[in-house]
């Protein structure tokens, strides 16, 4: 009955090979036919940028509908007509808004809803495929990357119950298009004002003549979002050596780091908040900062387990909640405030704060702290920190913060506060302001490289094998998919040679060796897949934060546009038309 409306269109369709239907008739299917009716033909669907249809193909499944309004918990995919003219469709012909609307390419059991970026461009069995893990928030779903020769085509789900289930991000799926764009693949140097092409050698003995004219405290280095753990430690390694408490991982100025390890976990764990009975929301946005993990809060608040309070922005989070208030006021009047909220809270058997870091990265972020673990403290909350960095907790683990007289990052960039700048992949801080001798270790022509004086090309998180560590302590494996472009390096193995030029050898000469070193330094990178908020943490509400005046500006989510957050998404074309059309979608709307 399947196959009766089916087209027997299998060399051409792009789900060939990877097709549950295709699967079914050859598993327990005939050869011969003697079906003589006509086939009905169904035109194409628009669903936006990143789903390709042949509605002919379509067998009524259900399935994308169920998701979409089910999991996603954006209703914009229906059936519409009866009996045999029923079709699937998005309502009003608009593109699907949900920032998780392409695992519909992956539940359809035929070729109707396909990949419309990879279209036609390799069979299943052409390509090599790599288990990682993701590094466009903080989730770090596991992942599988698919590539040929020395590019990366695709990347999808693998099931992982504790992380992202069996669902990724538009973002995670589709900005690996970014990685062959726009990359830094050879060395520069400025001169005259201008970036010129340089050898390895030219730029080591130019940032070894300017760090040795230098003292310690007058040089720094910043990390970006997207760093694994052993890029960081050996950064570490190396600007201790050199006499510098100016390192810092957090661009943002996020105010957690440098004390007890649960203050900034996610303590309930990912799979554990399934268990809350209450959370408060505290400056974030999760459908936006960590969707997978959205999806998971609204399939227990579907469940009618689930009452969610927020304080900051009032956005569509894809279910309902109790919105309290915007600013910092309403957090620290929450305990003396007398509504259902609050009520619910004190008869919580299991109630969770999260706190994301449009509350922590603002000028009062100390003071936020405080105010948000007096809350918690008064009603008994686990905590939990919402990180939208893939490299945040990894670097406050390894203590890749200031250390005693030391600046932070918004402090390193301000006029006059370095002499020389290294930023290891920092693209989301500005540093044009500063008038140190800057030099950026990247992967993208992004903003780190358009202020630097020299340009060193790093690989990007499919071209290493990497430690990562996600917002709730889990450390996970990254591995190499493909090899860095051009000349382009690893980044410990960069820092390992600049440190022979700078007469400051790191004691490590293979990537066994950094780990082993690593883990002696920080036995919880050793702890591989463990999430250590399973085990119960007592976190010291009296330690977080510092008592200060609290702002009256409302907390707002740090990320504005979902598919531009990292160099990466920004070179890529597919997340430019996402981005496009959620703004073309916001105007309508709004209109």
């Amino acid at each position: 009955f399947l196959l009766i409306n089916h087209p027997l269109d299998c060399p051409i369709c792009d789900q060939g090979g990877e097709c549950d239907l295709q699967d079914q008739a050859m598993g327990y299917g005939r050869d011969d036919s003697r079906y003589l009716e006509n086939k009905r033909a169904v035109e194409e669907k628009y669903m936006g940028p990143l789903i390709k249809t042949v509605m002919t193909r379509c067998i009524q499944c259900t399935r994308c509908v169920r998701f979409i309004t089910e999991v996603a918990g954006v209703p914009e995919i229906g059936l519409i007509s009866r009996g045999e003219d029923v079709e699937i469709t998005t309502y009003l012909d608009k593109a699907v808004t949900s920032e998780l609307s392409a695992n519909v390419i992956d539940l359809c059991p035929v070729g109707a809803l396909t990949s419309k970026p990879y279209a036609f461009n390799a069979r299943p069995w052409e390509l090599k495929k790599t288990e990682s893990v993701d590094v466009m928030d903080a989730l770090g779903s596991a992942i599988r990357v698919d590539s040929r020769g020395p590019a990366v085509l695709r990347v999808l789900p693998r099931l992982n119950e504790e992380i992202n289930e069996e669902w990724i991000s538009d973002k995670t799926r589709y900005a690996v298009d970014g990685l062959s764009r726009q990359r830094l693949d050879r060395t520069f140097v400025r001169k005259g004002g201008r970036l010129q092409p340089a050898s390895w050698g030219e730029a080591f003995d130019l940032i070894a003549e300017k760090v040795k004219a230098t003292r310690g405290e007058l040089i720094g280095v910043i990390a970006g979002d997207l760093q694994d753990a052993e890029s960081m430690k050996a950064a570490k390694d190396l600007f201790t050596a050199l006499g510098s408490a100016n390192i810092d991982c957090r661009q943002d100025g996020m105010a957690l780091g440098g004390g007890q390890r649960e203050s900034w976990l996610m303590n309930s764990t990912i799979a554990g908040v399934e268990e809350a009975d209450v959370i408060l929301l505290v400056g974030t946005n999760p459908r936006l900062e960590a969707p997978v993990f959205n999806a998971r809060l609204r399939k227990r608040w579907a469940a009618g387990a689930l009452r969610v309070g927020v304080i900051g922005e009032q956005a569509d989070l894809t279910y309902k909640y109790d919105y309290l208030g915007e600013g910092p006021a309403t957090l620290s009047g929450l305990t003396r405030a007398k509504n259902d909220f609050v009520k619910a809270l004190k008869e919580a058997k299991a109630p969770a704060i999260i706190v994301g870091a449009g509350a922590l990265s603002r000028e009062d972020g100390q003071a936020v702290l405080a105010a948000a673990a007096a809350v918690a403290k008064s009603f008994g909350m686990t905590w939990n920190v919402l990180h939208t960095a893939a490299s945040r907790v990894g670097g406050l683990d390894l203590g890749f913060v200031p250390g005693e007289g030391g600046k932070t990052a918004r402090d390193m960039v301000q006029p006059g506060a370095l002499d020389v700048l290294f930023l290891l992949g920092a693209d989301e801080i500005d540093a044009r302001g500063s008038d140190a001798f800057k030099v950026y270790l990247g992967t993208h022509g992004d903003n780190g490289a358009h202020a630097a004086d020299v340009i060193l090309p790093g690989a990007a998180y499919t071209e290493k094998d990497g430690l990562y560590v996600n917002t709730e302590g889990r450390v996970q494996f990254g591995y190499r998919a493909v090899f860095p472009k051009g000349e382009a390096r690893e980044d410990w193995s960069v820092f390992r040679a600049l440190s022979d030029r700078l007469g400051a050898t790191l004691p490590y000469d293979t990537l066994a060796q950094l780990r082993a070193k690593l883990f002696d330094d920080h036995p919880t990178f050793g702890q591989i897949d463990y999430a250590p908020g399973a085990a119960g943490a007592a976190v010291d509400f009296a330690a977080l934060g510092a008592k200060g005046d609290l702002a009256e500006a409302p907390f707002e989510s740090p990320v504005k546009a979902f598919h531009l957050t990292n160099p990466i998404a920004r070179a890529s074309v597919t997340m430019a038309e996402c981005a496009a059309v959620v703004s073309g979608a916001a105007k309508i709307a709004a209109e």
